[in-house]
This record gives C-alpha cells, structure tokens and sequence, in this order.
C-alpha cells in the first residue's frame, strides 16, 4: 500500500492537465453498517441482518475500494478526474470512502441524491478538479406518469480544466430480475429516459456529454441504437471479442459501458481486471471478481463487477 501511495502522489502532481479520466464502478449492495431505513436491503447489511455487515466489514470495503482507485491510478497514471458509482446506500458511505481512506489526500467531492429505488441503492459521482454549474436527479416514469420505484438517472454539468462545458450522466438501469422479458420494458424506458436528457442538454448548448454506468443488457441490444446520433456506444470493440465486466454462469457479459457525444471524439474507454479483486472461478476457467459476499458467505471482495475507464484527451469543444 505504501508504494502505491507514493505512486499516487507523483501521478497527482504530473497530470496531464488538458486531459479528462472517468472511471465507473458498481460496489454491489456497498450498504453503511447501521440499520437506520425501511428497507429490507438496509436491514440484511447490518451487524444483527443476515449478512452479519458490521462497522469492521464496512470499513474493509471503503478500504478495499480505495485501493482499487489507487492501483487503477498507477497502471493508467492518472487520478480519475471523475468516478460514477452504483449501488451506493447513502452519503454516508461517500463520506466515509473519501474521508477514512487514503483517498483523502485527492479531495474528492460528492454528488448523490437519494432515489425511489425499492432495495434502497443509488447512483453516485465523485469529481475533483471541476468547477459544478448543476446537478439533479432524472426519475424514470411508468406509462401512467407515476414514478418507476428504481435508481434515478444522475445529472451532473462542469466546467472543466480548460473551460469546456462538460455534462456526465450516472445509469444504473433496472434489471432482469424477475425474467429478461418481463422487465424489458423498464430499461427501454431507462434508454428512452437517458436519449431525452441528452437531447435537453444539447437543446441548452452542451455538446460535451458522457454517460456511464450498469445498463444491465448488453451492446446487442438494439434499444441502445435509439440513443444515436446522440450519443455512441464505446464499448462495441469490447463486445465483440468476449470481454465483459461481469461474469454470469462462467461467461463474461458487458454491461458496464460508457457512451460519449461525437464533440467528444477522441475517447478510449477500458476494462480494468484488477488482480487483487479477482478470484479463481471454480464453475469455469479462469477469474470473476471477487465478491463481498456470495449469498450469506462473506467472502471480503468488493463487487461482482469489474471497473470501467474513459481517457478523454484534449479535443472536447
């Protein structure tokens, strides 16, 4: 830990400065350990649930995820400018990861709001090195108005290092729980929800737009053409030769993407394996992440979901 701490700091201070780094990383059920909420989830992932989530297990997490940044840091050289997450439970996790870790030396700030999602999870931005113009949470709404009880759609606008407008959108779209076609409609909604957000933001002069997160299909599906030409899939390339961010039934699945605005045209994303958050996979070859818990075993890791990452240079307008 200590030389990827020195690493860190060297990297920090030699940052290429016209350049933009986005990282993205689901943290699966990353819960605080008191039960202070209605929901189940809340209840489960405290010291008397039946996860048995104590403060000493928590604190492992945050610690665990810090030193993913920081190893992610020293293979790209670059801190992340901007990092997404999904299934957080609240402030007080942000608080606790950016505050009790070693991440307090980068001062990163944080943008969550609270959404209707029935498990009690949300969307998340960490940012450092960019002015705020705005941020807002986007519901999702069903056919008759009312609003889908799922994660919002994070909004977030800034003026970047070289004076660029730039807009980031966190996803976290429903999911196939229950059966892939009866919750299909949710994420083409989801899809729909986050075309229409684009278009808002390019009707006010933002040209500048990437959106991020757990899509929960594939780039196979067509629901995602609907969001050109506004914004464009960069993860197809990944796709297509069996790279994927999550591992289900021993295959790997891409369902962690990023989608960039053509004004920001020279964007390479990536998928980060990071060596100490994988595990040997015992129903196949090779490694899947190593998860905080596998059912009611708790096993250490952090997500079941590997991290994303988008290099931006400096050719945004």
């Amino acid at each position: 830990m200590k030389t990827l701490i020195i690493a860190l700091i060297l990297i920090s201070g030699t940052q290429v400065k016209d350049s933009l780094n986005v990282m993205f990383w689901n943290l699966e059920n990353f819960f605080d350990y008191r039960n202070d909420s209605t929901s189940v989830s809340d209840a489960d992932f405290s010291p008397r649930g039946s996860r048995r989530w104590t403060k000493k297990r928590f604190y492992a997490k945050c610690n665990a995820v810090a030193k993913g940044i920081l190893w992610i840091s020293a293979l790209k050289g670059a801190v992340p400018d901007v990092i997404g997450f999904a299934e957080i439970e609240n402030s007080f996790v942000l608080r606790r990861l950016v505050q009790a870790t070693v991440l307090r030396k980068l001062d990163y700030r944080i943008i969550h709001f609270d959404s209707p999602d029935r498990r009690g999870i949300d969307v998340a931005l960490l940012y450092r090195g960019l002015k705020p113009l705005d941020s807002h949470p986007a519901h999702l709404f069903n056919a008759d108005s009312t609003v889908m009880p799922t994660r919002d759609i994070l909004v977030a606008t800034f003026i970047g290092q070289e004076g660029d407008t730039i807009a980031l959108l966190v996803n976290h779209h429903p999911s196939k729980f229950g059966g892939a076609a009866a919750s299909e409609t949710r994420r083409n909604i989801a899809v729909e929800r986050l075309r229409q957000l684009a278009d808002s933001l390019q009707t006010l002069g933002i040209q500048n737009i990437i959106a991020m997160g757990d899509f929960n299909d594939t780039p196979a599906n067509p629901v995602f053409h609907k969001l050109e030409p506004v914004l464009w899939n960069k993860a197809e390339r990944f796709y297509k030769r069996g790279d994927g961010t999550i591992k289900y039934a021993g295959k790997w699945e891409l369902i962690d993407m990023f989608f960039t605005s053509p004004a920001i045209n020279n964007a390479e994303m990536d998928i980060i394996y990071i060596p100490f958050l994988q595990t040997h996979d015992k129903a196949a070859t090779g490694t899947k992440p190593l998860r905080t818990y596998s059912g009611p075993r708790y096993l250490g890791g952090v997500s079941d979901h590997c991290p994303i990452w988008l290099s931006v240079n400096s050719d945004v307008k």
